[in-house]
């Protein structure tokens, strides 16, 4: 997949141009969003360090040799009896280093996106889209009749959300296949034409079902928003 971290002008005058001319046909209000990641995961990162710090432990429970032999070629090779006390301590000390590494390291974007499950970024992705849609969109239309489109580039997903005189007459099946033309089109480098196909495909289903009628006004703004 093509890495793609903005959109550019043109890109945006074209999701642009495609929303106006769908909604040109239906009473459907178009929302375009697109953001670089939906969540930062910073409770992955620290599932993972907490992870690491309890397989240390767990090893040096099971096989105490391994840093038994590892403290005594630190002292030259020498056997050294160490008391309860001393290995607490030095087990709290190595505890807390290796705690600390691994949420230093996890602070690393890429690797804490990397080791996220798919399942944790769907659901992340899915909420950001529902939470945007409940403040930029829904009820904010005479007939209910407003759908964003929401894109994280950094998870690459993407999700339709749709509002209540539109989930009632659309199944989600239906929206198919424009993810299909986004998805496609972004891992292909292409963010603003996988957008606009993806309108494309919207604006036919909501011709379909809710066709332009007198005095309906624009209610939603139709420039994509890139957050």
């Amino acid at each position: 997949m093509a890495k793609v971290n903005r959109l550019s002008q043109a890109d945006h005058e074209l999701v642009t141009s495609a929303v106006r001319k769908a909604e040109a046909a239906t009473d459907g209000e178009i929302v375009t969003i697109v953001t670089e990641l939906s969540d930062k995961y910073h409770d992955a990162g620290l599932h993972w360090a907490i992870g690491i710090l309890f397989l240390f432990l767990s090893t040096f429970a099971i096989i105490p040799s391994i840093y038994q032999d590892l403290l005594n070629s630190w002292f030259g090779g020498w056997g050294h009896a160490f008391t309860a006390s001393e290995l607490m301590g030095l087990l709290f000390i190595a505890s807390v280093i290796v705690f600390l590494s691994m949420r230093y390291l996890f602070a690393w974007m890429p690797l804490r996106l990397a080791v996220t499950p798919k399942s944790t970024k769907q659901r992340r992705v899915r909420k950001r889209a529902i939470d945007f849609f409940k403040v930029g969109a829904e009820h904010r239309t005479v007939g209910l009749t407003g759908i964003l489109i929401y894109v994280s580039l950094g998870e690459h997903r993407a999700e339709i959300v749709a509002d209540e005189a539109i989930a009632n007459k659309v199944s989600p099946e239906v929206w198919g296949e424009a993810m299909v033309a986004l998805i496609d089109e972004i891992r292909a480098g292409r963010p603003g034409e996988g957008m606009a196909a993806a309108v494309q495909h919207v604006g036919k289903v909501l011709q379909e079902h809710f066709p332009k009628s007198e005095n309906n006004p624009n209610e939603l703004p139709d420039r994509l928003i890139e957050l």
